[in-house]
């Protein structure tokens, strides 16, 4: 299969079916994409993905052998399969800037296009967005926990093959320094790192053998790990095999503070100051976070920023929020009601409010408003058609990254548990200049 058009469900394509036959599918329709809720003690979540979504939205194609599968499994008939094959994306999408962060009911992706078009687009949308937010917003509590030492990504064993490289990417757009993902480093130019595992050491007849094949063929420079038999040998290994001008030490296991802190004594006693300290070993943001007053250099993740209660999803939905009335007419707000589902209606953009450069709510108002002011519009144009709008660059979502959380009130990068750091406040046409 070629493009993306069957990363779908089948209710999307019998949803068609029942549109093409009735004419809906015609009807231009609004779809936005928001969470209800962050996840439990998050104070913000943060946009990651969007290059992807719009890559997958412009490459959603069904090919000969998708139609002739679609139709041997009877999944529709003939008159939709016609159709299908000629499906080109011919709408438009807004979106939050990739790295911009947010919180619940933010709009963070709208659709506009014929219900045909856009219905097919939920569940690849949700997908990319759902996967590569959840690892961002960790991963942005790991670079505030940090306070500025170097991160590197070490999750690709702990996921999907390609979803490590999404995560790769996603943990590099809010901070992380390097990954040690090949394919991630090829793809986005993100810088890759890693030197050796146990079993390296434990191929070898003993710890110094090979840490003297690693110099050997590394140079002094080089990360040596020392914690395979015991850390302090360990370290007087290294320092045997580099001396003074070794490039650094990873301990993976046990008490890492005080690992740490033995660690630096021993390296400065034996002139290796500038060696660096590397911790790993299953480190989330509050571990990462325990570690402020420790003597590290650098923190290498791979689990928690990946996978699991680490990167929880951010619950992404996808709903109609507007449809035309009749063919050509006005958009009309449609909702679901009541319950934790229920959705609020109508085409809907958002900014966020600042006083003194400080953000203080985020304000949701009707499509074709004006921008209330002291606020900054946080939806851009993103895809017409099939021609991008926006710079989807990584370099442009880091610098955009930074400079969204600069603005946030204080104690919002706090890895604590606690609040939404900014109120969503829904305004009404009355509300807001004409």
């Amino acid at each position: 299969m070629s493009g993306t058009a069957l990363l779908t469900d089948r209710y999307e394509l019998t949803m068609l079916e029942a549109a093409l036959r009735d004419g809906t599918a015609a009807r231009r329709s609004v779809f936005e994409v928001f969470t209800r809720r962050l996840p439990e003690g998050r104070r913000y979540g943060v946009v990651a993905g969007l290059p992807r979504v719009v890559d997958a939205i412009r490459s959603f194609r069904f090919d000969d052998d998708a139609l002739a599968w679609l139709g041997r499994e009877g999944v529709v008939g003939t008159d939709t399969l016609r159709w299908l094959e000629a499906y080109r994306f011919a709408g438009e999408v807004h979106a939050y800037r990739e790295g911009e962060v947010h919180v619940g009911g933010s709009p963070v992706l709208t659709v506009v296009a014929p219900f045909g078009t856009a219905v097919l687009l939920e569940t690849v949308v949700l997908s990319i967005l759902n996967h590569d937010a959840a690892v961002a917003a960790a991963a942005a509590r790991m670079v505030a926990a940090a306070r500025g030492r170097r991160l590197l990504e070490f999750g690709s064993r702990r996921t999907h093959e390609e979803a490590a490289v999404a995560a790769a990417r996603a943990a590099h757009l809010v901070g992380f320094d390097a990954t040690s993902n090949l394919a991630a480093g090829r793809r986005y130019g993100i810088p890759t790192a890693g030197t050796a595992a146990h079993a390296f050491t434990l191929v070898h007849d003993d710890e110094p053998a090979a840490f003297a094949s690693q110099v050997a063929a590394a140079g002094a420079g080089t990360t040596l790990l020392v914690d395979t038999y015991d850390v302090d040998r360990g370290i007087a290994h290294a320092l045997a095999a580099a001396g003074p001008d070794l490039g650094g030490i990873r301990i993976d296991s046990g008490d890492l503070a005080a690992g740490a802190r033995r660690a630096r004594a021993q390296l400065d006693a034996a002139g290796a100051a500038a060696a660096r300290i590397v911790l790993s070993g299953d480190l989330d943001e509050h571990t990462i976070d325990a570690l402020a007053d420790a003597p590290v250099d650098a923190l290498g993740v791979g689990t928690s920023v990946v996978t699991g209660s680490g990167a929880p999803t951010a619950g992404f939905v996808y709903k109609l929020v507007a449809r035309e009335a009749v063919a050509g007419g006005d958009l009309v707000p449609v909702a679901k009601a009541g319950g934790e589902k229920a959705t609020v209606g109508r085409w809907k953009v958002a900014s966020r409010a600042l006083e003194d450069g400080v953000a203080t709510a985020e304000l949701v108002r009707p499509a074709g408003t004006r921008r209330p002011a002291g606020s900054r519009a946080l939806q851009v144009p993103v895809l017409r058609d099939d021609d991008v709008l926006t710079d989807l660059s990584l370099d442009a979502a880091r610098t955009h990254h930074r400079a969204a959380v600069a603005e946030l009130p204080p104690g919002a990068r706090d890895v604590a548990p606690g609040a939404p750091c900014l109120p969503l406040v829904h305004l009404e046409p009355a509300e807001v200049p004409a």
